[in-house]
């Protein structure tokens, strides 16, 4: 942790400054130095390789969707509504540095530096199907690490049933954010248990490159059985609560998003169906999966739940 900035923090919760200096000089000597390149490459945006392992058994053996349309097609309103406004805009985004505040009922508070958030995790490659609620979905393959991993170094207290996120908010940047589409800034949430599941990752590049601003740079969030609205982008703040947390979507029209916003095919869109979807780089629609086709690794979450209620 480098910075702790709530005012109810203990002196004695504070790093000591010799503690501190050395732990720099420890990311100097032989395990820092594995791990200084991707956070660097992270960190300045470049377009070089980021290092990563394969983890097949969490991967989609589909075809993957092209590099260009997967960054030129995208959902991020904080750059415009049109597709291809992001690509267009989010260019101007400034993401070194970055900070992630970590708050609520968890031991470890703080304001962590983007470099400690990556520090300790090794990057693996994970293909995921991305279904997007427009009815059109794509195949990417995703660079990051579980969030169980992250959730577990700040060790949430008992209190801690819902895991709230929040995007950047900077106007200037943003310009989306310059009208009134959402209640900036983007806000979304998990059950606990949802984001503990080792689907759920923190992503920080895809096609082994750095996070292209578009698709949520520097850090997002995949939950790869959701629809992709879920997968909040640009992360700056990780809180822990007791109570369902609002979310963007569901405050703007509830009718339409819920909370916990399942692929499910039986569930249709007031305004279209759920049952066929796109492919993003194919002619015909296919058929709409439950959980997005991950129902045996989450069904059990939501055993006993009135899937239509809990949309």
């Amino acid at each position: 942790m480098l910075i702790k900035n709530s005012s109810d923090i203990k002196s004695s919760d504070i790093t000591d400054e010799s503690v501190y200096l050395r732990r720099r000089e420890f990311m100097q000597t032989t395990a820092g130095i594995a791990l200084l390149p991707f956070v660097k490459m992270v960190a300045a945006k470049t377009e070089e390789t980021l290092p990563y392992i394969k983890n097949a058994g969490l991967s989609s053996k589909e075809k993957l969707t092209d590099y260009s349309a997967i960054t030129t097609y995208n959902n991020f309103y904080e750059f415009g509504t049109d597709k291809e406004s992001p690509a267009k805009y989010a260019g101007r985004l400034t993401t070194s540095p970055w900070s992630i505040v970590i708050d609520g009922e968890v031991n470890k508070p703080g304001r962590y530096q983007l470099e400690d958030i990556l520090n300790p995790h090794t990057l693996e490659e994970r293909i995921y199907r991305l279904r997007c609620v427009e009815r059109w979905s794509m195949v990417v393959p995703w660079i990051g690490f579980s969030l169980a991993d992250l959730i577990k170094r700040f060790e949430p207290t008992s209190r801690a049933k819902y895991v709230q996120f929040t995007t950047l908010h900077r106007p200037a940047e943003m310009i989306g954010q310059q009208r009134g589409v959402l209640q900036w800034p983007y806000v979304e949430g998990l059950r606990i248990d949802e984001a503990m599941n080792p689907l759920t990752m923190l992503a920080v590049g895809l096609y082994g490159k750095v996070m292209p601003n578009q698709n949520g740079a520097p850090i997002r969030l995949v939950v790869p059985w959701k629809y992709g609205f879920k997968s909040i982008k640009s992360i700056v703040r990780i809180s822990f609560i007791e109570k369902e947390p609002p979310t963007s979507w569901n405050l703007s029209a509830p009718s339409e998003y819920g909370f916990y916003s399942n692929v499910n095919p039986d569930v249709d869109h007031p305004r279209w169906s759920q049952r066929k979807e796109r492919r993003i780089g194919e002619f015909l629609r296919r058929n709409s999966l439950m959980y997005n086709g991950y129902e045996e690794q989450v069904a059990h979450l939501y055993k006993g739940m009135d899937l239509k209620k809990y949309y």
